[in-house]
């Protein structure tokens, strides 16, 4: 035997150089992390996702919940390897287009390795089976993200990185995707997701709820909210459904909070453009269930019912974050200084004080309720913490309202309607956003707002 072994090794060495010859494909790992200013781990290199399919049962009694994700993504490059963000969870196996693949993890990253290399432009699919129960993430300024167990059941959110503790994902703001998600509970609770409800299936004393977004969607602005909701359906005038779920503590002044949803969307619609969703409504769950508001995708979700302004600024996200979505999370200035300058619009617009004289009292004594206004740019969070801190939102909305006194009022509603339009479903930078501002008004001087507002460190001269 032993004077044959060479050649049939030899023979095995060939077919396997013309295997690697014929697929043309030597690929090298894609990158852990995409380097983002704030959260360099957030995110993987050489492949975009375009869509997750998500099939889930959820336990509530034992907080446990038992998965598939399918995701279906194009290679950016040729791999060997990739990424995935998942923390915690107990991974049973996977598989790249429908071939068992080598897995392995370190932290948040799940890494895998494919049966075959992936050519550069190459779709694929890679599915991923796990369990467990899924973490709640501290974020850096010491609030809670990720899976958050309520009185009666759970409730996701993912800002800024917290969806990776329910599902695989590239978990950047900067790779949007379309959704699928199906949800299996025990029978009496609501499941309530982004997009649309397509059907509820009762089998064996369990309902599953699948529901679709059809319109991009960044990770973090998924959510699942499980528990003993009220459902409530309505339309705007527009015909625009609205599908809310209220927790029965807040069923009474949840549904006026709801009831103002359609007036909002139709003054939201005059001011920034178009609505960019299929869908609108909200998610109101009890007082204790996290400690703020997130602009979740179709549904924003509230920790009790919300005030008007609230509702307002969550809504205004729809526009703001949720379409015209930041490239890094450096860019979240964009998000909130947009959607707190549309809480000063509607009062303005109802009554309240003009945005000019909220201007006026942020920049004389905005320090006495806002400690740490001053202590940064918005366009320069200080570190991971500071993202969601005031200068961000404040003195971002004040940066919004510089702009408006620069080029008045018709040219300002062009410049907010256009930049809704033109990054509709997109990603966006503040480069993108001043580079816009500054073609769309070519005849005035924007070099002390950048400056001073919006990069500059400490409290602006002059008002």
């Amino acid at each position: 035997m032993s004077r044959f072994a060479p050649v049939a090794l030899t023979v095995a060495s060939a077919l396997l150089v013309l295997t690697a010859c014929d697929s043309g494909v030597q690929g090298t790992p894609g990158s852990s992390g995409l380097r983002d200013p704030y959260f360099p781990k957030a995110g993987n290199g050489g492949y975009d996702v375009t869509h997750y399919d998500l099939d889930l049962a959820y336990e509530p009694e034992e907080e446990h919940v038992s998965g598939t994700a399918t995701l279906t993504a194009r290679a950016t490059q040729d791999l060997s390897a990739f990424d995935l963000d998942l923390k915690g969870m107990d991974v049973k196996d996977v598989k790249v287009e429908g071939k068992s693949a080598r897995w392995n993890r370190a932290g948040q990253e799940l890494t895998v390795r494919p049966h075959d290399d992936l050519a550069d432009g190459e779709t694929f699919r890679v599915t991923v089976r796990y369990s467990g129960t899924p973490a709640t993430i501290t974020d850096a300024d010491g609030s809670k993200e990720g899976w958050l167990p309520t009185e009666a059941g759970a409730l996701a959110l993912g800002e800024p990185v917290g969806s990776m503790a329910w599902f695989p994902a590239n978990n950047h703001p900067s790779d949007k995707a379309s959704y699928d998600i199906e949800v299996s509970v025990p029978e009496g609770f609501e499941a309530v997701s982004n997009g649309e409800l397509l059907n509820r299936t009762p089998r064996d004393g369990r309902m599953t709820f699948h529901w679709r977004t059809s319109e991009p969607m960044a990770s973090y602005l998924a959510t699942l909210a499980v528990g003993d909701y009220v459902i409530q359906r309505s339309t705007t005038d527009s015909g625009l459904p609205v599908y809310a779920a209220v927790t029965p503590d807040q069923d009474g002044p949840g549904r006026k909070a709801i009831a103002r949803i359609p007036e909002i969307m139709d003054w939201a619609e005059d001011n920034f453009g178009p609505y960019p969703f299929s869908s609108t409504g909200a998610i109101i769950d009890r007082a204790n269930a996290a400690k703020y508001a997130l602009e979740t995708q179709n549904r924003p979700v509230f920790p009790g019912t919300p005030d008007t302004e609230t509702l307002v600024h969550e809504l205004a996200h729809q526009w703001f974050g949720n379409s015209v979505t930041p490239k890094t999370w450096q860019d979240m200035w964009l998000n909130e200084g947009f959607a707190t300058y549309a809480e000063w619009l509607w009062d303005e617009d109802h009554g309240g004080d003009s945005a000019q004289e909220t201007f006026d009292a942020r920049y004389d004594h905005g320090e006495d309720d806002y400690e740490d206004i001053w202590s940064f740019p918005p366009a320069k969070p200080t570190d991971a913490e500071s993202i969601s801190n005031h200068p961000v939102y404040e003195r971002g909305a004040m940066v919004i309202h510089k702009i408006r006194q620069t080029v008045g009022d018709d040219t300002f509603y062009d410049i907010v309607q256009g930049w809704t339009k033109a990054h509709r479903h997109g990603n966006a930078d503040t480069d993108d956003f001043t580079a816009y501002v500054e073609k769309m008004a070519p005849d005035e001087d924007f070099d002390a707002i950048w400056e001073d507002w919006l990069y500059g460190d400490g409290k602006p001269d002059e008002a």
